[in-house]
């Protein structure tokens, strides 16, 4: 990585948060803006599992607190709480030992604090702030780790850390976030770099192992048999990080006959023939360290860039064994096999290993979306379909990066460059989980939605592959039907971000669109929407009209529940919808009489 190229990536994302920050106030909302900014671009990347922006900051008693972010992680004994140290310096500054000092203390200040009552203090109650701290004091016991994220726009060189434990014997672990590591992840493109599996450091020794490959391989083939307590001491340190390659979530341990109780059951009462009964994991790394002892044995040092792709029911279920059933894991040995792609070439062979080795539960074509014929579809309709004036057109990033890589094409002429800016600038762009979110919000699901983009995504490609095992081709009706959605969408979002509603937005919005949707029976005119590219001052008025109401209804059916977390479950989607809500008279233009095409196969 240059200088120069980390130096351009700095300017290019602070004319980013500047860009959002036009007519507010400056400082705060500049270091509020970069959090946000940054926060959704980790989620995309599936480097942080659906944080949330949330900038709280005050004292409880003598103590200091800040967050700027948070998640929950789905089986709640996991939280991330985020913090941010915001320069705005250009070229970027380093960051320095106290001030990353200080941001580490005010943040677990806030965990510890939730700890102890927080909640009853922070001013005003009923917030998202008081709901996180809330939650924390109620669950405090079942929480084992804590993972502390720190933000910066700063150079820092400064990785993961692991600092210990908080209260109640909680795990903290620290991962810095500054600029150069933001490059690196978010501009690059390397998202596994600081998931290494260190035996030398687990063990005391280097592992052996069996080396398989072939004569002129595209790929390296290692053997080995690990300690299951090392697997749970990975995903305990890393989470869902090192199984982001893994088609499948966890899939629970409800029901005697499943794939995970038949795991727990050998943990708990045959730990010794795990090996035997178990087929292992295979995993995927981007650099392996191989030694050769004084025996000629092959032994591995260390695995850096380690993606768990197939076997994720088997880590997860040994970290839970080990936590939750207090089940010792020492005796357990795991096989695995762990590839090393050398020479590119590393998505295809990453993508055919879950394919061919996922097949303990049953895995959907569906979820090997980069190249589906869905996706290249609607990416050839956003580059033929013109606005009806013809003076553009709408960008389909199919792949991540590619409307960069558009627009680096067209800088060299000034020309080209001008008419790639007016013909798709960067508000028409829009991404695979920008799509999933607009179509599941509008098809009456925004409990996936609040879910987060990765688990939304997965949701909706699994719908799709159910209604559609054959494959669903779009065409242009359907297209011009889905961009009227995304701009129904955006316009929601926009209305909800200037009502500068303290907390929830994502999911106020996303809610609110779904509601127009049920109450309207669908019948909305997305052709009126595409030949304008824009809703009406009526449409407007009546979103205004709604945005509090649904508000007002994700707070009080959450009852005591955080209402983030009780917006991604049906049962809140049952109550939302049922809420009062007034159709104007007369109605908005768009609130046609046929019912909108292409809603079903949206």
């Amino acid at each position: 990585m240059s200088d120069q190229a980390l130096i351009s990536y700095a300017y290019n994302l602070g004319a980013e948060v500047e860009h959002s920050t036009q007519g507010e106030a400056v400082w705060v909302c500049s270091e509020e803006e970069f959090t946000r900014i940054v926060l959704e671009k980790l989620a995309d990347e599936g480097t942080l599992d659906n944080p949330s922006l949330l900038y709280q900051q005050g004292s409880f008693g003598r103590v200091k607190y800040k967050i700027t972010g948070f998640s929950i992680s789905d089986t709640e004994d996991r939280i991330l709480l985020a913090t941010t140290v915001y320069s705005g310096e250009l070229p970027p500054r380093r960051l320095l030992a106290d001030e990353i000092r200080l941001a580490l203390i005010h943040v677990v200040n806030f965990y510890k604090c939730s700890c102890d009552g927080l909640y009853e203090k922070i001013e005003p109650s009923n917030t998202e702030a008081s709901d996180l701290a809330r939650w924390i004091y109620e669950i405090q016991d079942g929480i084992d780790v804590l993972n502390v994220v720190l933000l910066s726009d700063c150079i820092t060189e400064l990785g993961s850390l692991d600092v210990g434990e908080a209260k109640g014997g909680t795990r903290i672990l620290v991962d810095i976030y500054g600029i150069e590591k933001l490059h690196r992840i978010l501009g690059v493109g390397l998202t596994r770099d600081d998931i290494v599996l260190d035996f030398e450091e687990a063990t005391g020794a280097p592992w052996p192992c069996l080396m398989t490959t072939y004569e002129n391989a595209d790929f390296d083939a290692y053997l080995t048999a690990i300690p299951g307590s090392i697997l749970a001491d990975i995903y305990e340190k890393y989470g869902t990080r090192v199984l982001e390659l893994n088609v499948r979530a966890f899939l629970g341990v409800q029901g005697r006959q499943s794939v995970n109780a038949g795991l727990r059951r050998t943990i708990q009462e045959e730990p010794t023939r795990f090996i035997a009964y178990n087929n292992g994991i295979v995993a995927t790394a981007d650099q392996i360290d191989i030694d050769q002892n004084h025996n000629g044995i092959l032994t591995i040092r260390a695995l850096r860039g380690l993606q768990i792709v197939n076997g994720g029911q088997t880590t997860v279920s040994l970290h839970r064994a080990r936590k939750r059933d207090k089940v010792p894991i020492d005796s357990i040995a795991v096989p695995a096999k762990i590839i090393l792609v050398k020479h590119g070439g590393f998505d295809s062979m990453v993508s055919a290993v879950s394919r061919y080795a996922n097949s303990q539960n049953t895995i959907q074509t569906a979820d090997f979306s980069a190249n589906d014929p869905f996706h290249v579809a609607i990416e050839s309709l956003a580059n033929t379909t013109w606005l009806p004036n013809r003076s553009g057109r709408w960008f389909y990033e199919r792949a991540r990066g590619s409307y960069g890589a558009a627009e680096l094409g067209a800088s060299f002429r000034r020309e080209e460059k001008l008419r790639f800016a007016d013909e798709t600038p960067k508000s028409r762009r829009f991404s695979k989980p920008d799509l999933a979110k607009y179509l599941n919000a509008w098809n009456g699901l925004p409990y996936s939605v609040s879910c987060g983009n990765q688990k939304n995504f997965q949701s909706f490609m699994n719908s799709m592959k159910k209604h559609y095992p054959e494959g669903f081709s779009p065409d242009e009706t359907w297209f011009k039907a889905f961009i009227g959605k995304a701009i129904l969408f955006r316009t929601v979002q926009a209305i909800v971000k200037a009502r500068k509603f303290p907390a929830y937005q994502a999911n106020i919005t996303t809610y609110t669109v779904a509601c127009i949707s049920w109450k309207s029976g669908g019948n909305i005119d997305f052709d009126l929407i595409w030949s304008h590219q824009a809703v009406s001052p009526q449409m407007r008025a009546m979103i205004n009209d709604w945005v509090p109401k649904i508000d007002q209804k994700l707070r009080s059916s959450a009852g005591s529940r955080m209402t983030s977390e009780w917006a991604k479950k049906v049962q809140c989607w049952e109550a939302v919808r049922d809420v009062a809500l007034d159709l104007p008279e007369p109605r908005p233009p768009e609130m046609c009489s046929r019912t909108a095409e292409g809603v079903a196969a949206a």
